[in-house]
Protein backbone atom coordinates (compact mmCIF):
# COMPACT_ATOMS: atom_id res chain seq x y z
CA UNK A 1 0.00 0.00 0.00
CA UNK A 2 1.40 3.36 -1.03
CA UNK A 3 2.17 5.84 1.70
CA UNK A 4 -0.54 8.49 1.97
CA UNK A 5 0.27 11.99 0.77
CA UNK A 6 -0.58 15.15 2.73
CA UNK A 7 -4.01 16.50 1.86
CA UNK A 8 -3.53 20.06 3.12
CA UNK A 9 -2.02 22.36 0.50
CA UNK A 10 0.46 25.19 1.00
CA UNK A 11 -2.51 27.54 0.63
CA UNK A 12 -4.31 25.74 3.47
CA UNK A 13 -1.27 26.06 5.71
CA UNK A 14 -0.89 29.73 4.83
CA UNK A 15 -4.55 30.28 5.67
CA UNK A 16 -4.07 28.69 9.08
CA UNK A 17 -0.97 30.82 9.69
CA UNK A 18 -3.05 33.88 8.87
CA UNK A 19 -5.79 32.84 11.27
CA UNK A 20 -3.26 32.37 14.05
CA UNK A 21 -1.09 35.43 13.40
CA UNK A 22 -2.73 37.36 16.24
CA UNK A 23 -2.25 34.40 18.58
CA UNK A 24 1.42 34.19 17.58
CA UNK A 25 1.90 37.89 18.35
CA UNK A 26 0.10 37.55 21.68
CA UNK A 27 2.27 34.64 22.80
CA UNK A 28 5.46 36.35 21.66
CA UNK A 29 4.75 39.76 23.18
CA UNK A 30 2.65 39.00 26.26
CA UNK A 31 3.95 35.60 27.33
CA UNK A 32 7.74 35.78 27.00
CA UNK A 33 8.34 33.62 30.09
CA UNK A 34 10.77 34.33 32.90
CA UNK A 35 13.89 36.22 31.85
CA UNK A 36 16.20 34.03 33.93
CA UNK A 37 17.52 36.86 36.07
CA UNK A 38 17.87 36.56 39.82
CA UNK A 39 14.76 37.02 41.94
CA UNK A 40 15.38 38.14 45.52
CA UNK A 41 14.05 35.80 48.21
CA UNK A 42 12.60 38.70 50.17
CA UNK A 43 11.85 42.40 50.28
CA UNK A 44 12.66 44.37 53.42
CA UNK A 45 10.57 47.44 54.21
CA UNK A 46 11.89 50.38 56.25
CA UNK A 47 10.53 53.94 56.68
CA UNK A 48 12.25 56.00 54.02
CA UNK A 49 13.87 58.46 56.42
CA UNK A 50 15.57 55.64 58.36
CA UNK A 51 17.70 54.47 55.45
CA UNK A 52 21.43 54.98 55.61
CA UNK A 53 24.16 53.45 53.43
CA UNK A 54 25.07 51.14 56.31
CA UNK A 55 21.53 49.90 56.97
CA UNK A 56 21.95 46.48 55.35
CA UNK A 57 25.13 45.76 57.30
CA UNK A 58 23.51 47.04 60.49
CA UNK A 59 20.53 44.71 60.02
CA UNK A 60 22.88 41.79 59.37
CA UNK A 61 24.76 42.48 62.58
CA UNK A 62 21.53 42.75 64.58
CA UNK A 63 20.24 39.52 63.07
CA UNK A 64 23.43 37.66 63.90
CA UNK A 65 23.40 39.00 67.45
CA UNK A 66 19.80 37.80 67.90
CA UNK A 67 20.73 34.29 66.79
CA UNK A 68 23.78 34.12 69.04
CA UNK A 69 21.70 35.34 71.99
CA UNK A 70 19.40 32.35 71.49
CA UNK A 71 21.87 29.53 71.16
CA UNK A 72 23.46 30.03 67.75
CA UNK A 73 22.67 29.09 64.17
CA UNK A 74 22.51 25.36 64.85
CA UNK A 75 19.83 25.90 67.45
CA UNK A 76 17.89 28.15 65.06
CA UNK A 77 17.91 25.39 62.45
CA UNK A 78 16.73 22.90 65.06
CA UNK A 79 13.86 25.18 66.03
CA UNK A 80 12.79 25.13 62.38
CA UNK A 81 12.67 21.33 62.39
CA UNK A 82 15.93 20.62 60.57
CA UNK A 83 17.80 17.44 61.44
CA UNK A 84 21.48 17.54 62.42
CA UNK A 85 22.80 16.84 58.91
CA UNK A 86 20.67 19.50 57.26
CA UNK A 87 21.39 22.01 60.02
CA UNK A 88 25.12 21.41 59.60
CA UNK A 89 24.82 22.50 55.97
CA UNK A 90 22.38 25.35 56.49
CA UNK A 91 23.75 27.04 59.63
CA UNK A 92 27.13 28.23 58.26
CA UNK A 93 25.49 29.43 55.05
CA UNK A 94 23.00 31.57 56.98
CA UNK A 95 25.81 32.94 59.14
CA UNK A 96 27.79 33.88 56.02
CA UNK A 97 24.74 35.36 54.32
CA UNK A 98 24.02 37.69 57.22
CA UNK A 99 27.60 38.93 56.99
CA UNK A 100 27.85 39.30 53.23
CA UNK A 101 24.34 40.09 51.95
CA UNK A 102 21.78 40.29 54.75
CA UNK A 103 19.21 42.15 52.62
CA UNK A 104 18.59 41.16 49.02
CA UNK A 105 15.86 43.69 48.22
CA UNK A 106 15.15 46.87 50.16
CA UNK A 107 12.21 49.21 49.87
CA UNK A 108 12.35 52.71 51.33
CA UNK A 109 8.75 53.25 52.34
CA UNK A 110 6.96 56.55 51.80
CA UNK A 111 3.51 55.00 52.25
CA UNK A 112 2.28 53.30 55.45
CA UNK A 113 5.77 53.26 56.93
CA UNK A 114 6.17 57.03 56.50
CA UNK A 115 2.69 58.47 56.83
CA UNK A 116 1.55 62.04 56.24
CA UNK A 117 4.18 64.45 57.57
CA UNK A 118 3.39 67.33 55.25
CA UNK A 119 4.74 68.16 51.83
CA UNK A 120 7.91 69.92 52.95
CA UNK A 121 9.02 67.00 55.09
CA UNK A 122 8.27 64.41 52.42
CA UNK A 123 9.95 66.46 49.69
CA UNK A 124 13.09 66.67 51.80
CA UNK A 125 12.95 62.97 52.62
CA UNK A 126 12.55 61.99 48.94
CA UNK A 127 15.54 64.09 47.91
CA UNK A 128 17.60 62.71 50.81
CA UNK A 129 16.58 59.14 49.96
CA UNK A 130 17.77 59.49 46.37
CA UNK A 131 21.10 60.87 47.56
CA UNK A 132 21.54 58.14 50.17
CA UNK A 133 20.69 55.37 47.70
CA UNK A 134 23.12 56.77 45.12
CA UNK A 135 25.83 56.95 47.79
CA UNK A 136 25.18 53.38 48.95
CA UNK A 137 25.21 52.02 45.39
CA UNK A 138 28.48 53.82 44.62
CA UNK A 139 30.03 52.51 47.84
CA UNK A 140 28.86 48.95 47.21
CA UNK A 141 26.86 48.82 50.44
CA UNK A 142 23.39 48.85 48.86
CA UNK A 143 21.43 45.61 48.48
CA UNK A 144 21.32 44.20 44.92
CA UNK A 145 17.72 45.43 44.58
CA UNK A 146 16.59 48.75 46.06
CA UNK A 147 13.88 51.34 45.55
CA UNK A 148 10.87 53.08 47.04
CA UNK A 149 7.20 52.55 47.72
CA UNK A 150 5.33 55.82 47.31
CA UNK A 151 1.73 56.72 48.15
CA UNK A 152 -1.09 55.22 46.12
CA UNK A 153 -2.95 56.73 43.17
CA UNK A 154 -6.27 57.21 44.95
CA UNK A 155 -7.42 60.81 44.74
CA UNK A 156 -6.34 62.02 48.23
CA UNK A 157 -2.72 60.84 47.86
CA UNK A 158 -2.16 60.76 44.08
CA UNK A 159 -0.35 64.07 43.70
CA UNK A 160 1.81 63.37 46.72
CA UNK A 161 2.75 59.91 45.51
CA UNK A 162 3.65 61.17 42.03
CA UNK A 163 5.74 64.02 43.46
CA UNK A 164 7.73 61.65 45.66
CA UNK A 165 8.27 59.28 42.74
CA UNK A 166 9.40 62.20 40.57
CA UNK A 167 11.79 63.63 43.16
CA UNK A 168 13.35 60.24 43.88
CA UNK A 169 13.86 59.16 40.27
CA UNK A 170 15.00 62.64 39.24
CA UNK A 171 17.48 62.69 42.12
CA UNK A 172 18.93 59.34 41.09
CA UNK A 173 19.14 60.43 37.46
CA UNK A 174 20.96 63.61 38.47
CA UNK A 175 23.47 61.53 40.47
CA UNK A 176 24.40 59.41 37.43
CA UNK A 177 23.38 55.98 36.19
CA UNK A 178 20.27 54.51 37.77
CA UNK A 179 20.95 51.45 39.95
CA UNK A 180 20.68 48.21 38.00
CA UNK A 181 18.39 46.82 40.69
CA UNK A 182 16.11 49.84 40.97
CA UNK A 183 12.55 48.87 41.96
CA UNK A 184 9.47 51.09 42.20
CA UNK A 185 6.36 49.91 44.06
CA UNK A 186 2.81 51.10 43.37
CA UNK A 187 0.58 50.27 46.38
CA UNK A 188 -3.15 49.80 46.98
CA UNK A 189 -4.05 49.34 43.33
CA UNK A 190 -7.78 48.91 42.68
CA UNK A 191 -8.14 49.34 38.91
CA UNK A 192 -6.30 48.76 35.65
CA UNK A 193 -6.50 52.49 34.99
CA UNK A 194 -4.24 53.23 37.96
CA UNK A 195 -1.57 50.94 36.52
CA UNK A 196 -1.96 52.60 33.12
CA UNK A 197 -1.48 55.96 34.83
CA UNK A 198 1.71 54.65 36.42
CA UNK A 199 2.88 53.49 33.00
CA UNK A 200 2.32 57.02 31.71
CA UNK A 201 4.18 58.58 34.65
CA UNK A 202 7.30 56.44 34.28
CA UNK A 203 7.22 56.85 30.48
CA UNK A 204 7.34 60.61 30.94
CA UNK A 205 10.18 60.32 33.44
CA UNK A 206 12.09 58.22 30.91
CA UNK A 207 11.58 60.90 28.27
CA UNK A 208 12.58 63.76 30.58
CA UNK A 209 15.74 62.04 31.76
CA UNK A 210 16.69 60.48 28.40
CA UNK A 211 16.31 56.94 29.71
CA UNK A 212 15.69 53.98 27.40
CA UNK A 213 12.02 53.19 26.92
CA UNK A 214 10.96 50.54 29.44
CA UNK A 215 13.85 51.25 31.82
CA UNK A 216 11.52 52.12 34.72
CA UNK A 217 9.55 49.00 35.51
CA UNK A 218 7.44 48.73 38.65
CA UNK A 219 5.76 46.35 41.07
CA UNK A 220 2.03 46.31 41.74
CA UNK A 221 0.80 45.61 45.25
CA UNK A 222 -2.28 43.41 45.30
CA UNK A 223 -3.99 44.41 48.52
CA UNK A 224 -7.53 45.32 47.52
CA UNK A 225 -10.34 42.89 46.66
CA UNK A 226 -11.32 45.07 43.69
CA UNK A 227 -8.15 44.00 41.89
CA UNK A 228 -8.99 40.31 42.29
CA UNK A 229 -12.66 40.60 41.31
CA UNK A 230 -13.89 43.67 39.46
CA UNK A 231 -17.41 45.15 39.36
CA UNK A 232 -18.11 43.41 36.04
CA UNK A 233 -17.22 39.99 37.41
CA UNK A 234 -13.85 39.78 35.67
CA UNK A 235 -10.40 39.79 37.31
CA UNK A 236 -8.59 43.11 36.77
CA UNK A 237 -5.29 41.63 37.98
CA UNK A 238 -5.35 39.26 35.00
CA UNK A 239 -5.63 42.26 32.66
CA UNK A 240 -2.60 44.09 34.04
CA UNK A 241 0.17 42.27 32.13
CA UNK A 242 -1.65 42.96 28.86
CA UNK A 243 -2.66 46.55 29.61
CA UNK A 244 1.00 47.60 30.02
CA UNK A 245 3.06 44.79 28.43
CA UNK A 246 6.61 44.50 29.75
CA UNK A 247 6.24 47.28 32.30
CA UNK A 248 5.27 45.34 35.46
CA UNK A 249 8.09 43.47 37.19
CA UNK A 250 6.15 41.88 40.04
CA UNK A 251 2.90 41.42 41.93
CA UNK A 252 3.21 41.62 45.73
CA UNK A 253 0.46 40.36 47.98
CA UNK A 254 -0.50 42.71 50.83
CA UNK A 255 -1.45 40.52 53.75
CA UNK A 256 -3.09 42.94 56.13
CA UNK A 257 -4.76 45.49 53.87
CA UNK A 258 -6.32 42.71 51.81
CA UNK A 259 -7.52 40.73 54.83
CA UNK A 260 -8.92 43.81 56.54
CA UNK A 261 -10.79 44.75 53.35
CA UNK A 262 -12.62 41.44 53.58
CA UNK A 263 -13.55 42.04 57.22
CA UNK A 264 -11.20 39.36 58.58
CA UNK A 265 -10.70 40.17 62.26
CA UNK A 266 -7.19 41.18 63.25
CA UNK A 267 -6.52 37.96 65.15
CA UNK A 268 -6.98 35.86 62.01
CA UNK A 269 -5.29 38.05 59.42
CA UNK A 270 -2.50 35.90 58.03
CA UNK A 271 -0.57 34.87 54.94
CA UNK A 272 -2.21 31.44 55.26
CA UNK A 273 -5.84 32.48 55.70
CA UNK A 274 -8.11 31.02 52.97
CA UNK A 275 -8.80 34.50 51.54
CA UNK A 276 -5.05 34.98 51.15
CA UNK A 277 -4.62 31.65 49.40
CA UNK A 278 -7.44 32.43 46.98
CA UNK A 279 -6.03 35.84 46.06
CA UNK A 280 -2.54 34.43 45.57
CA UNK A 281 -3.81 31.61 43.38
CA UNK A 282 -5.57 34.17 41.16
CA UNK A 283 -2.35 36.20 41.01
CA UNK A 284 -0.43 33.07 40.03
CA UNK A 285 -2.81 32.32 37.20
CA UNK A 286 -2.86 35.96 36.06
CA UNK A 287 0.89 36.18 35.43
CA UNK A 288 1.73 32.61 34.36
CA UNK A 289 4.07 32.81 31.39
CA UNK A 290 4.28 36.61 31.41
CA UNK A 291 7.64 36.87 33.20
CA UNK A 292 6.10 38.86 36.05
CA UNK A 293 7.37 37.65 39.43
CA UNK A 294 5.28 37.01 42.53
CA UNK A 295 5.88 37.86 46.16
CA UNK A 296 4.00 36.80 49.25
CA UNK A 297 3.41 39.27 52.04
CA UNK A 298 4.61 39.50 55.62
CA UNK A 299 3.85 38.33 59.11
CA UNK A 300 3.60 40.98 61.82
CA UNK A 301 4.65 38.51 64.53
CA UNK A 302 8.16 39.78 65.22
CA UNK A 303 10.95 37.78 66.96
CA UNK A 304 11.57 40.10 69.91
CA UNK A 305 11.30 39.90 73.69
CA UNK A 306 10.03 36.63 75.10
CA UNK A 307 8.55 35.56 71.77
CA UNK A 308 11.71 35.16 69.70
CA UNK A 309 11.77 31.40 69.28
CA UNK A 310 8.02 31.01 68.72
CA UNK A 311 8.13 33.81 66.16
CA UNK A 312 11.07 32.18 64.37
CA UNK A 313 9.18 28.92 64.17
CA UNK A 314 6.08 30.65 62.80
CA UNK A 315 8.06 32.69 60.29
CA UNK A 316 10.10 29.70 59.15
CA UNK A 317 6.92 27.67 58.60
CA UNK A 318 5.26 30.48 56.64
CA UNK A 319 8.35 30.96 54.46
CA UNK A 320 8.43 27.24 53.72
CA UNK A 321 4.70 27.22 52.98
CA UNK A 322 5.09 30.02 50.44
CA UNK A 323 8.01 28.31 48.73
CA UNK A 324 6.09 25.07 48.40
CA UNK A 325 3.27 26.98 46.72
CA UNK A 326 5.49 28.66 44.14
CA UNK A 327 5.94 32.01 45.89
CA UNK A 328 9.70 32.41 46.01
CA UNK A 329 9.76 35.86 47.60
CA UNK A 330 8.18 37.42 50.69
CA UNK A 331 8.40 40.45 52.95
CA UNK A 332 10.48 40.94 56.08
CA UNK A 333 9.93 43.79 58.51
CA UNK A 334 12.58 43.37 61.23
CA UNK A 335 16.27 42.32 61.43
CA UNK A 336 15.38 39.30 63.57
CA UNK A 337 13.25 37.90 60.73
CA UNK A 338 16.28 37.57 58.45
CA UNK A 339 17.71 34.44 60.14
CA UNK A 340 14.48 32.46 59.87
CA UNK A 341 13.97 33.69 56.29
CA UNK A 342 17.34 32.41 55.11
CA UNK A 343 17.36 29.27 57.25
CA UNK A 344 13.95 28.15 55.96
CA UNK A 345 14.79 29.11 52.37
CA UNK A 346 18.15 27.34 52.36
CA UNK A 347 16.64 24.21 53.89
CA UNK A 348 13.95 24.16 51.19
CA UNK A 349 16.49 24.13 48.37
CA UNK A 350 18.99 21.84 50.05
CA UNK A 351 16.35 19.24 50.90
CA UNK A 352 15.05 19.25 47.35
CA UNK A 353 18.43 19.28 45.63
CA UNK A 354 19.34 15.56 45.59
CA UNK A 355 16.08 14.38 44.02
CA UNK A 356 15.88 17.32 41.59
CA UNK A 357 19.49 16.87 40.52
CA UNK A 358 19.08 13.11 40.00
CA UNK A 359 16.01 13.64 37.83
CA UNK A 360 17.83 16.33 35.85
CA UNK A 361 20.78 14.03 35.26
CA UNK A 362 18.47 11.26 34.07
CA UNK A 363 16.72 13.71 31.76
CA UNK A 364 19.91 15.14 30.27
CA UNK A 365 21.58 11.75 29.89
CA UNK A 366 18.32 10.11 28.74
CA UNK A 367 18.66 7.51 31.46
CA UNK A 368 15.58 5.58 32.49
CA UNK A 369 14.63 6.07 36.11
CA UNK A 370 11.66 5.83 38.41
CA UNK A 371 10.19 9.06 36.99
CA UNK A 372 9.80 9.89 33.30
CA UNK A 373 10.01 13.68 33.16
CA UNK A 374 8.71 15.72 30.26
CA UNK A 375 10.42 18.92 29.04
CA UNK A 376 8.10 21.15 31.07
CA UNK A 377 8.98 19.32 34.28
CA UNK A 378 12.66 19.37 33.37
CA UNK A 379 12.40 23.15 33.08
CA UNK A 380 10.81 23.32 36.52
CA UNK A 381 13.52 21.08 37.99
CA UNK A 382 16.27 23.21 36.48
CA UNK A 383 14.60 26.44 37.61
CA UNK A 384 14.35 25.09 41.16
CA UNK A 385 18.05 24.20 41.26
CA UNK A 386 19.02 27.52 39.65
CA UNK A 387 17.08 29.47 42.29
CA UNK A 388 18.94 27.54 44.96
CA UNK A 389 22.26 28.57 43.45
CA UNK A 390 21.25 32.20 42.98
CA UNK A 391 20.24 32.67 46.62
CA UNK A 392 23.30 30.89 48.03
CA UNK A 393 21.60 27.76 49.34
CA UNK A 394 23.65 25.43 47.13
CA UNK A 395 26.91 25.76 45.26
CA UNK A 396 27.63 25.40 41.56
CA UNK A 397 30.06 22.61 42.33
CA UNK A 398 27.35 20.65 44.11
CA UNK A 399 25.08 20.98 41.10
CA UNK A 400 27.82 19.83 38.78
CA UNK A 401 28.54 16.79 40.95
CA UNK A 402 24.91 15.77 41.45
CA UNK A 403 23.26 16.78 38.18
CA UNK A 404 26.23 16.65 35.84
CA UNK A 405 25.52 20.14 34.46
CA UNK A 406 27.20 23.49 34.88
CA UNK A 407 25.39 26.75 35.48
CA UNK A 408 25.21 27.76 31.77
CA UNK A 409 23.56 24.45 30.85
CA UNK A 410 21.34 24.62 33.92
CA UNK A 411 20.20 28.10 32.88
CA UNK A 412 19.52 26.91 29.33
CA UNK A 413 17.44 24.02 30.67
CA UNK A 414 15.46 26.33 32.94
CA UNK A 415 14.91 29.01 30.27
CA UNK A 416 15.18 27.40 26.83
CA UNK A 417 13.62 30.36 25.03
CA UNK A 418 16.48 32.54 26.23
CA UNK A 419 19.00 30.06 24.88
CA UNK A 420 17.27 30.06 21.49
CA UNK A 421 17.10 33.86 21.42
CA UNK A 422 20.76 34.30 22.32
CA UNK A 423 21.92 31.66 19.84
CA UNK A 424 19.92 32.21 16.64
Amino acid sequence: MAAPKPSLSARDLASIDGQLAATDRLLEQNYPGDDGSRQPVHTVYVPADRFTPSLAADWGAQATAAVKAHGGFGRLCGLLGQDATLAQAVAPRVDAKLSSEPIEDLRLDFEDGFGDRGDDAEDAAAVAAASAVATAVAAGSAPPFIGIRFKCFEAPTRARGLRTLDLFVSGLAAAGELPDGLVLTLPKVTTVAQVQAMDYAVSRLEEVHSLPAGRLRFEVQVETPQLILGPDGTSPVAQLPHAVPGRISGLHYGTYDYSASLQISAEYQSMEHPVADFAKEVMQLAVAGTGIRLSDGSTNIIPVGDNVENAWQLHGRLVRRSLERGYYQGWDLHPAQLPSRFAATYAFYRQGLPAAAARLRNYVERTEGGVMDEPATARALAAFVLRGVQCGAVGAEEVQALAGVGIPQLTALAHPRLAITSNP
